[in-house]
């Protein structure tokens, strides 16, 4: 036995470098912080890698300081780690016990399903009402969103394959690694953009396709990114 009662222990490891008490109470989460937190859980679930703060703030439809405020609070009470200045570094390392994200009870709407994208070569682009899809009703709340059906292989790497359909938010604009679909004169695709200075490139998921240089071409335009997909044997 030391001879110390617990304050003196706490008193004694609070010297050491690195060390963060917090009381009970302290270690709690408001309900802005159990939101944000459980908005990480589900991207890093849905997309496979952290959220970035602009992405985060993009689905809670609040403002990036307000995220990355939030971000610092839950790594003050230990319940992320992140590294300053590095994008998609968050880390989640333990869960308050409420915090599960419950999916068996999640609530869907219906989206409609405008034609066929292609994942290989730019297919004509058509826009050509062919149904509804069932999706998270969150998702449908992210501004206009739509379905299209993939037609080739050239996003396998990714999971998206030939019959899936790719849900995609209307947006002129997207970032690097990000997928997205495209308009290539009045030919559209599906892919990655790769940003590399002023070079701007579509990447395939599929080393039996090119990337497709597009930083010089004036009928180049982003349509929207892809923010999920329905796998073909779930439609």
């Amino acid at each position: 036995m030391l001879g110390l009662d617990s304050n003196q222990i706490i008193a004694t490891f609070k010297l050491l470098p690195g060390f963060c008490y917090m009381s009970k109470a302290k270690k709690s989460l408001t309900t802005g912080q159990r939101r944000v937190f459980n908005t990480i859980i589900h991207l890093i679930k849905r997309n496979g890698y952290p959220p970035t703060t602009r992405e985060l703030a993009a689905e809670l439809g609040i403002k990036a300081p307000s995220v990355h405020e939030q971000l610092n609070r839950l790594q003050k009470k230990g319940f992320i780690n992140k590294q300053k200045n590095k994008a998609r570094s968050i880390e989640v390392l333990k869960r308050p016990a409420s915090s599960i994200v419950q999916t068996n009870s999640a609530k869907f709407t219906q989206i409609p399903v405008i034609g066929e994208i292609a994942a290989g070569l730019p297919l004509f682009a058509t826009e050509n009402y062919s149904g509804k899809v069932r999706v998270k009703a969150d998702i449908s709340r992210r501004g206009k969103i739509f379905g299209l059906k993939v037609k080739g292989d050239s996003m396998i790497g990714s999971g998206i394959d030939d019959g899936d359909i790719v849900v995609v938010r209307q947006q002129p604009a997207a970032e690097h690694g990000e997928i997205v679909v495209v308009l290539l004169g009045e030919e559209a695709t599906v892919k990655k953009i790769s940003y590399s200075g002023d070079v701007v490139r579509l990447i395939a998921s599929n080393p039996a396709y090119s990337p497709i240089n597009v930083d010089v071409r004036e009928d180049f335009r982003i349509l929207g990114k892809v923010l999920t997909w329905v796998k073909k044997e779930n439609i």
